[in-house]
């Protein structure tokens, strides 16, 4: 049987993010084939096929169209979150490889649905979160796995950014550039799953869960309000004694992104500030700067990543278990904090 080569990729969802990242990663990649595209909107969707050069025969209103006729190997989803599930379960049943934008999906058992059915139908089912394609994240994960930096003790991870914005509250943030202007759905908690967390907040559980390798057992959050949150706090007990925190702010009044996070280790520290993720790696009371191994600067993005998958095997940085992970926190967080208990995981057995 011949070899693939080419993945001929679907994008649902094709709005601002999609227009400036995935589908300009798609149309870079020799080993991508954009065979279509799918808008609601008929005005915006007109201008994505202006600027990309898309065939009105490939590009699309509705969803299932698509999928009845366009051949497909796999499928992009960048909807509002409440569709991920629905759309990547109906992908996955039609044979088809899907990488899903954050979140995964909004509860648990649906995101542990999906990665059954991913191992059943023998497809890769991949998320977009981006701690796992972050070159220092490499560095760091590689750097606790060393002997010398012993076990981790502690971890705290802060985020703030003004993102209010997105959420049709007052705000400084500028919109990021993109083809055709950002839909409001996050200021809708049915569509977005809850506020400033779900969304941003999704990021930092990831980072947390990638770089540790550490399962958490308890989960206790406070929020300034639900469902349309922007302020939380979470602590969470790790399966290895552990303690981490997690503090995000997403309506901060300062435009620029701060972040600071902190791994405590036995006989090491990992500390990154700032947007340019300075970090430091302290082992045995030694300092080692930015590691400079070769391979670390060529962290492959989510898209790049996904079709290396499908074509060469290679494993996927983000794959569906650690989506289904971070939904598992993200949703007992939100549980935590509207009933004002800690919460025990697992959620679901």
């Amino acid at each position: 049987m011949e070899e693939k080569t080419m993945v001929r990729l679907g994008v649902v969802g094709a709005g601002a993010f999609a227009s400036r990242r995935h589908i300009p990663e798609a149309l870079a990649n020799p080993h991508v084939s954009l065979e279509a595209i799918c808008r609601r909107d008929p005005q915006h969707l007109a201008q994505l096929m202006a600027h990309f050069h898309i065939a009105k025969d490939r590009a699309f209103a509705e969803w299932n169209t698509m999928l009845d006729s366009v051949e497909l190997d796999a499928v992009l989803i960048a909807t509002p979150n409440n569709l991920h599930y629905s759309m990547a379960k109906l992908a996955l049943e039609r044979g088809l490889h899907v990488l899903i934008e954050k979140p995964m999906t909004l509860a648990a058992s649906e995101a542990f649905e999906l990665v059954r059915l991913a191992k059943e139908k023998k497809l890769q089912l991949a998320v977009a979160l981006n701690p796992p394609h972050w070159a220092h994240c490499h560095q760091i994960r590689r750097a606790l796995r060393h002997p010398d930096m012993g076990c981790i003790e502690s971890c705290s991870i802060f985020w703030a950014t003004s993102a209010a914005s997105f959420f049709s509250r007052e705000g400084n943030a500028v919109p990021p550039p993109g083809v055709v202007p950002p839909t409001p759905f996050r200021a809708d908690p049915e569509q977005n799953g809850g506020g400033y967390f779900v969304d941003g907040g999704t990021h930092l559980v990831s980072q947390l869960l990638w770089l540790t390798q550490l399962k958490p057992k308890r989960v206790s959050a406070l929020m300034d309000s639900y469902p349309t949150d922007m302020r939380v706090t979470l602590s969470l007990e790790m399966e290895n004694g552990a303690m981490a925190s997690i503090t995000s702010v997403g309506d901060s009044g300062l435009a620029n992104r701060r972040l600071r996070n902190i791994i405590a280790c036995s006989q090491g520290t990992v500390t990154v500030n700032g947007w340019e993720f300075d970090t430091t790696i302290m082992m045995l009371g030694q300092e080692h700067r930015r590691f400079k191994e070769v391979d670390l600067q060529k962290v492959q993005g989510p898209l790049d990543n996904f079709v290396s998958a499908i074509l060469e095997g290679k494993p996927l940085y983000s794959p569906a278990e650690h989506g289904a992970e971070v939904v598992e926190v993200v949703e007992a967080a939100y549980l935590s904090a509207t009933q004002g208990v800690t919460v025990t995981l697992p959620l679901h057995s």
